[in-house]
């Protein structure tokens, strides 16, 4: 079969984050099984996204994408959808805008109600919705008026092998000092100031405890106003944006991962450090569940609670057992996220 991907989300690990991966994941997934995939990127890039989504969108209108089936991302295919005869279109959304917008304010959320009336009509025009977690298709049937049966879950793609390849290569930092990551796009959502106030509890109970926060993003300014008035020095580090192979460095060095979102479609970033043998800390809250299984790969505690994440977080820094154990359990649960079974269940929820 050959297949058509419609994506605006720049299509590399740094800009695109969580998008980019399960797009080139699910390409690469179903070019393992022998399909052919053709993504076409965003190209025009004026500075503004919504407007580059926009006109992205206008251009795949004009010159239509060619494919037994069409997969738009998110919001896109929505201005090409309308067009008669076409193949078959699915649309998979990565996250719900409309959603994402709730736990956002001023800009960036009216830009995401923007974006969300887009999406809804891509759903609309859809033969096929997936989304990626049980959590994401109840969202979505509310958010935009799904049907049920138009809707299939599918979990994100995960590239095991490639993981893989880059912790083995990956040197750890000298043995020392707790260390637990984070690693997120700096948005209110994933509440990351939580995770700075726990930091603060955390440094008065384990010395020399280090969280290391990779990321950038709006929230960037704020949290590090909000680390410098909570005096929390070295004890945490807000690292910005780093390669892939730092990160891989970053995932074998430490010995737990946190990340206190309260809104995740999905959470490729949990599967992520799961695969890399870390026990993870979350909260009780929309998708993360469906990833992370409490008190089997880790411990989720209620969200917009910094001392339930720094009990937790140091429950298993100072419980070498127990953390081995839940890290070898998410190693386990992860290979079901790995790309050619996430392919094959994408093939399956064709229409």
């Amino acid at each position: 079969m050959r297949f058509a991907l419609l994506t605006s989300t720049p299509l590399s690990p740094t800009e695109g984050s969580g998008t980019f991966v399960a797009v080139d994941g699910l390409a690469r997934g179903l070019g393992a099984l022998g399909h052919a995939v053709a993504v076409r990127p965003l190209r025009l890039r004026t500075g503004f996204h919504t407007l580059d989504r926009y006109l992205y969108n206008a251009g795949a209108r004009l010159v239509p994408p060619a494919g037994d089936v069409v997969v738009g991302v998110d919001l896109d295919g929505f201005l090409w959808a309308r067009r008669r005869p076409r193949p078959r279109f699915v649309v998979m959304l990565k996250g719900v805008i409309a959603d994402e917008a709730r736990n956002e304010r001023g800009l960036v959320r009216a830009l995401l109600l923007a974006q969300a009336r887009w999406e809804r009509l891509n759903t609309e025009r859809a033969d096929r919705v997936v989304v990626p977690s049980r959590y994401s298709a109840s969202v979505a049937a509310d958010a935009y008026a799904i049907p049920p049966g138009k809707i299939a879950v599918v979990p994100e793609p995960l590239d095991l092998a490639e993981w893989r390849r880059r912790f083995a290569a990956a040197g750890r930092r000298p043995p020392g000092r707790p260390t637990v990551l984070s690693v997120a796009r700096m948005y209110p959502r994933k509440r990351l100031g939580d995770l700075l106030q726990a930091a603060a509890i955390l440094r008065a109970r384990i010395p020399g405890v280090q969280i290391r926060i990779v990321g950038d993003g709006p929230e960037s300014r704020h949290l590090r106003a909000l680390h410098a008035q909570l005096g929390l020095g070295d004890a945490a580090v807000l690292l910005g944006q780093v390669s892939r192979a730092q990160l891989a460095v970053e995932y074998v060095s430490a010995r737990c991962f946190c990340l206190p979102t309260v809104q995740e479609g999905f959470g490729l970033v949990f599967a992520e450090a799961m695969a890399a043998g870390l026990p993870v800390v979350a909260c009780r809250v929309a998708a993360v569940p469906e990833v992370v299984e409490d008190r089997r790969t880790g411990f989720l505690v209620n969200p917009r609670s910094p001392d339930e994440l720094a009990m937790a977080m140091e429950t298993l820094l100072m419980n070498e057992g127990l953390a081995k154990d839940f890290g070898a359990a998410g190693a386990r649960r992860v290979e079901a996220f790995d790309l050619v079974p996430v392919a094959r269940r994408f093939l399956e929820a064709l229409p």
